[in-house]
């Protein structure tokens, strides 16, 4: 699978992406993700890839032809047209269920706003969807575009051990997921349900089902809801 992002900070991508789990699933090939410099697209001279919005308003607009630039730029090296992502407070809320889809779509080209966000022009013109990961608004596109990485990231083959660790987390299968303990047994007079100890798989399997159930019923009532909704 290979990610594209289109950015005009690069390295801030860069310091989280070449850290930890993705860091080491880059490293040994088995997702390609590649940050893009917007600015390197421009024509102006100054790199300049923002002007004043027309009609008035606060604030500056990016331009639409440096992001079809670096957008074409990333279709002529793969030879195909990738899955294009905006990042948006405008689009669909990211799910679990979403980054399971596009963790099978051979390329995605994210496209990460910044200001007062960019020219409806090319939206209409490359994007194929816009995503949010929740109903506020930040600075710029950076940080949702590496929540979408890491989330789509983590299901492609090969980055972690085995599916497992994600189907056995919360949302994946409408729940939230079991409380999680380690050493010591007892901590600060807080002991690890005893069940946990025993070793029997079918008795702790139920008892993280049962927990799974009434952490969502507590936590998620909206969720608990749905999920029984699909029983």
């Amino acid at each position: 699978m290979q990610i594209e992002i289109a950015t005009l900070f690069p390295e801030m991508c860069e310091a989280v992406l070449s850290e930890s789990i993705i860091g080491r699933a880059r490293a040994a090939g088995h997702i390609s993700v590649r940050c893009w410099n917007i600015r390197e697209y421009t024509l102006d001279k100054h790199r300049r890839v923002d002007d004043v919005p027309y009609g008035g308003g606060r604030g500056m607009v990016m331009q639409a032809d440096p992001i079809y630039r670096c957008y074409d730029a990333v279709q002529q090296d793969i030879g195909a047209k990738p899955h294009v992502i905006y990042m948006s407070p405008k689009g669909r809320v990211l799910d679990q269920q979403r980054a399971l889809e596009l963790s099978v779509m051979p390329h995605i080209f994210v496209l990460c706003g910044h200001y007062e966000g960019v020219d409806q022009r090319i939206l209409d013109e490359i994007v194929d969807e816009e995503i949010s990961i929740g109903d506020y608004v930040l600075t710029g596109g950076e940080l949702p575009a590496l929540v979408l990485v890491d989330t789509v990231a983590r299901m492609v083959p090969g980055v972690l051990p085995e599916n497992l660790c994600f189907e056995d987390e919360s949302h994946f299968g409408g729940l939230l997921e079991y409380p999680q303990y380690t050493r010591p047994a007892v901590w600060h007079d807080r002991e690890v349900p005893p069940v946990l100890l025993t070793g029997h798989h079918k008795n702790i399997a139920e008892w993280r089902q049962a927990q799974s159930l009434e952490e969502t019923k507590t936590k998620r009532p909206d969720l608990y809801a749905s999920y029984l909704d699909k029983k």
